[in-house]
């Protein structure tokens, strides 16, 4: 089934953006919101039925008397206020519900809420991209533990897929949060910029499941344990390269970009393809050659006649006459066995 998730983002949402003390270099967070507002322009042109976005929850709503790990917002609007701006936004209520009904059918149990605020965590990032659509927030325990593993992230995002895909709605998943970052530590000056790089390096070739790599003693060594609303992302998007990276560290935050706002034109060229249909006869003797002593004979005997029992084009039967490896990968071939055959073959006309 290809899959109705068009588009998405990973962006920071550090409450400096907002507070702007002293101590932050504007200049980066400029360039953080310049790219939050190009992506924003990109993905708005795509014109989504649905927005979805990832966030944690800082220990604020879902902490004394609930921590679900997965939390979707059915109500029909969220509101939320930080530092002196009012956050407000509609929510599509009945799809957040079909949501919530369907993820139930695939095996999960998000929670779900009706009153849920908007903090900055969600507020920051869809303002940065400009977006007024409504927004279907759903909220990750990543602050405490025992928070969701990076596996049943990306599963959770997978699922989210499918369901917005058999509704028929063309959705742009975003991911609020990370990387490394240790507020409230001795650690925060230091984020793991080295360690966030390497990660990025995967993302950025387009291995989103890299994230379900890391566990839970490695997220919070390094700062990182907001990425498990990128693996949820990750989950959504599926194996396909970011159009947008950009890193833009500060002394206590990295600041990292990613965005996907192009066609999903990219396909690998596998090199044991599948096999094609009007390659079935010219497979078919190319693996008796490979797994049977009479078919070789026929074929040593006389290599045109053992062709002729075959249905080929003429390209294909020359092919096969000349056991050309290269043109017959080139037609789309597995190449395993015309390599298998050859082998056999000229085992055999070396008399060994």
């Amino acid at each position: 089934m290809m899959s109705n998730v068009i588009g998405g983002a990973m962006l920071p949402h550090a409450p400096q953006f907002f507070t702007m003390p002293e101590t932050e270099d504007k200049a980066t967070v400029e360039r953080v919101r310049a790219v939050a507002a190009e992506i924003g322009t990109k993905l708005k042109a795509m014109r989504p039925d649905l927005w979805i976005i990832f966030s944690n929850d800082h220990a604020e709503q879902f902490f004394h008397h609930a921590a679900p790990p997965f939390t979707v917002h059915v109500g029909g609007q969220a509101t939320g206020e930080f530092a002196g701006r009012i956050f407000h936004w509609k929510i599509p209520s009945e799809i957040g519900f079909e949501l919530v009904r369907e993820l139930y059918r695939q095996n999960f149990d998000p929670a779900f809420t009706s009153t849920a605020r908007i903090d900055y965590a969600i507020g920051i990032p869809l303002t940065h991209l400009g977006v007024s659509d409504p927004v279907l927030p759903s909220y990750v325990t990543a602050s405490l533990p025992p928070q969701p593993t990076m596996e049943r992230c990306y599963a959770f995002g997978e699922a989210v897929a499918r369901t917005v895909t058999a509704m028929g709605l063309k959705t742009v998943i975003l991911a609020s949060g990370g990387m490394s970052h240790f507020p409230g530590t001795d650690r925060y000056a230091n984020p793991e910029l080295a360690w966030d790089s390497k990660a990025i390096e995967k993302l950025a070739a387009g291995n989103l499941k890299s994230l379900i790599g890391y566990d839970e003693a490695e997220l919070d060594a390094t700062g990182n344990i907001e990425l498990r609303c990128w693996a949820c992302a990750a989950g959504a998007l599926g194996e396909r390269k970011p159009d947008i990276v950009s890193m833009d560290p500060s002394w206590h935050h990295n600041y990292a970009s990613l965005a996907w706002v192009g066609a999903q034109t990219e396909k690998h060229d596998a090199h044991y393809p599948a096999i094609r249909p009007e390659l079935v006869e010219l497979t078919s003797a190319l693996h008796a050659l490979a797994h049977e002593a009479e078919e070789r004979a026929l074929y040593i005997a006389d290599a045109a006649a053992y062709a002729d029992q075959f249905k080929l084009s003429e390209a294909q039967r020359q092919a096969l006459i000349a056991l050309d490896l290269p043109a017959i990968v080139a037609m789309g071939a597995h190449p395993l066995v015309p390599f298998l055959a050859n082998l056999q073959v000229q085992r055999l006309r070396a008399g060994r």
